[in-house]
């Protein structure tokens, strides 16, 4: 290992080109990102972290993930393909430099302070205790690297009956009450499929990032930025939160139903399709009622109002399903339902949302690399975010990072015998 001292203060951000020569994923120059010459150093596994770094990584940041060397616990769930990459881990790291060091070992973790010498922002989700464990304590860190922005993620935060516990997005769906609100009335409660607690969690952390590296462009000084999975889960409440602080009362399960709007929910047509339609407003209703050709129940003393319709919301829901069973429902019908003002869409498959030209147009499917991924759903005008590297075996820049920091060819080789850094996959 280099015997060169480590500095006390951090360096100054990458430079811009460093990353303004990166390419798309379609091999052509890609525009400089908003976050180009931002450097993030992202430790941490599975969901949360990984989004979170995927996000800044999609507009510019230069983003290093770190795992160790019995990979990030994502590439073993669910069939690979190739290279020892899961489609789970393929939606959460692209746009990324990988390499493969053990944390757990003293080298290891010389090699994350000589990383985090020229970063600016540090991404973990370990057990909190950890990272105090390994001598890489808060205070101590933030000492060295005064303008480092260090997100930490965890389950439940740190103290309280909870604090430092494990967790997991279904887990916390569960605890948070989520699946308590999901599913159908009279039934028992459902995950939602998604893993939302953990996708809103790096959410959380991204918008956390990006106000901390605001912050330091007036102040020069770096933070923590405290996000957990339980925050996040308790923010998704609304509006079951607010009604109850107001009523008192316990939410029900309501399925495609909604607490404080009729109609909302879901009806089949005449062509054996299933089709959400809703009324949010005492117009809307108005139109949805002359689109059935049956204007009177918008005069009907039980429906006028929302109010009204929440009263009697069993009995609408019956005279809505009559009407809209003899629909041929398509989804041009849809459209010109959608184009009068009404609340409407067919319930749409995976595979048909995917190749909706819609979708297609927005740019939300795209190729990088070998692989079809989501796209970037934040647009920017000036400074677009970029598809410019595929996800990738275990390791496979690690030397390239390496070097980067100064080591030598000889010195990698060392690490890697002595069991620091994983050799990348073949």
């Amino acid at each position: 290992m280099d015997d060169t001292p480590l500095p006390t203060q951090t360096c100054p951000a990458a430079p811009e080109s460093d990353m303004s020569a990166a390419t798309s994923a379609a091999g052509t120059p890609a525009a400089a990102g908003a976050l180009t010459g931002v450097r993030v150093v992202d430790i941490s596994r599975v969901l949360a972290g990984p989004y979170a770094a995927q996000l800044l990584g999609d507009h510019g940041a230069d983003v290093i993930k770190v795992e160790p060397p019995a990979g990030d616990g994502t590439r073993a769930w669910g069939e690979t393909y190739g290279e020892n990459v899961s489609a789970y881990y393929a939606g959460l790291n692209r746009n990324k430099r990988h390499t493969s060091v053990d944390l757990a070992t003293p080298g290891g973790r010389e090699l994350l302070l000589r990383m985090l010498d020229r970063a600016d922002v540090l991404i973990e989700n370990f057990k909190p205790g950890t990272m105090e464990r390994w001598g890489l304590d808060t205070e101590d860190l933030l000492a060295r690297f005064p303008r480092l922005i260090y997100c930490r993620i965890s389950a439940f935060g740190a103290e309280g009956p909870m604090g430092g516990l494990p967790g997991y997005d279904a887990v916390l769906q569960a605890y948070a009450g989520i699946m308590h609100l999901n599913g159908e009335q009279g039934r028992g409660p459902l995950r939602v499929p998604m893993p939302i607690t953990d996708l809103t969690t790096g959410l959380h952390a991204f918008s956390g990032i990006l106000l901390a590296l605001y912050e330091r462009a007036a102040s020069g000084r770096g933070q923590v930025v405290e996000i957990s999975l339980l925050d996040s889960a308790i923010s998704l409440l609304h509006p079951a939160a607010a009604a109850y602080f107001l009523d008192g009362k316990r939410p029900q399960r309501m399925g495609a139903g909604h607490p404080s709007i009729s109609p909302s929910n879901i009806f089949r047509t005449a062509g054996g399709h299933d089709i959400y339609v809703s009324a949010g407003t005492d117009h809307q209703f108005r139109l949805l009622c002359d689109f059935l050709d049956a204007p009177e129940l918008a005069e009907d003393t039980r429906f006028r109002s929302n109010h009204d319709r929440l009263e009697h919301d069993g009995e609408l829901t019956e005279l809505l399903a009559k009407l809209i069973a003899d629909l041929a429902t398509d989804d041009e019908m849809v459209r010109r339902m959608i184009a009068q003002g009404i609340p409407a869409s067919v319930v749409r498959p995976l595979d048909e949302v995917l190749d909706d030209p819609q979708v297609q147009l927005n740019g939300m499917v795209q190729a990088v690399g070998d692989f079809r991924v989501l796209g970037i759903p934040v647009k920017l005008g000036r400074t677009p975010g970029s598809l410019r590297t595929p996800p990738a075996p275990q390791g496979r820049d690690t030397r390239e990072v390496l070097i980067d920091m100064g080591l030598t060819d000889t010195q990698i080789d060392e690490l890697i015998a002595q069991g620091i850094v994983a050799p990348p996959l073949p």
